[in-house]
């Protein structure tokens, strides 16, 4: 046990050593080169080349693995840190904008499949397992939570109720518009678009098209008719 949480420590030092040094120096500097050299010292796996600029915040970066071609813009916080089970992957050409906060908490896997787009102030957030697809966009402004509080017992404090960590699933080629929310427990079917400001509560067929709050199916990809939601 000690020697674990030594070797814990002497990581997390190794890489605020390494983030400190280089996770400011801008593109003019040659920053992500700089970067993609040294990151991936201390990354679980890192493909090449990657592009991660300035003002990036790493935690946990040795239960982190990136593919080839991934791209990480100013901004964003990923945060593997909570336990030792804990992964995310960022599958080739997976595209991060400014200001995007993934973050793990206790046995979670965050991954995103490859050539996804993840828009600008999207928050990502476990306990729960969250798998995202290939070739999703995510627009700006959106949430992925994989987790629910218990509220019933209305003598507890909400916070010491626990939570419920279903997980979520968004398959392939999926198109979140602006401001969606995913709640935990949720799939969304491969090819469906999702209207901007929908709350997706429940899960949604392949190639359907939801809008609203709670989101409804009003058509289908593939059909093209219209759908009547029985609720």
């Amino acid at each position: 046990m000690n020697h674990k949480r030594y070797s814990s420590k002497w990581q997390r030092l190794q890489e605020l050593l390494v983030t400190t040094f280089l996770g400011e120096i801008p593109t003019i500097a040659f920053g992500p080169k700089l970067r993609n050299l040294a990151y991936s010292r201390i990354f679980a796996q890192m493909g090449s080349p990657v592009y991660i600029q300035n003002g990036v915040e790493f935690i946990g970066t040795n239960y982190i693995e990136m593919g080839k071609g991934v791209y990480i813009f100013k901004g964003v916080r990923i945060d593997a840190k909570g336990h030792e089970n804990n992964r995310i992957y960022l599958g080739d050409g997976v595209a991060i904008e400014r200001n995007v906060d993934i973050g793990c908490l206790e046995d979670t896997c965050i991954h995103i499949d490859e050539e996804t787009f993840i828009g600008p102030d999207v928050s990502i957030a476990g306990p729960g397992d969250i798998k995202i697809g290939k070739h999703c966009m995510i627009a700006a402004h959106s949430g992925i939570y994989a987790n629910h509080h218990n509220f019933a017992d209305p003598k507890k404090l909400i916070k010491h109720q626990g939570v419920i960590r279903q997980g979520i699933v968004i398959e392939d080629d999926c198109w979140l518009g602006h401001g969606v929310t995913v709640l935990d427990g949720v799939t969304i079917g491969k090819g469906s678009v999702i209207g901007a400001g929908a709350v997706v509560n429940k899960d949604i067929p392949p190639f359907s098209i939801a809008v609203g709050m709670p989101a409804r199916v009003i058509k289908n990809r593939i059909a093209k008719d219209l759908v009547i939601s029985s609720d």
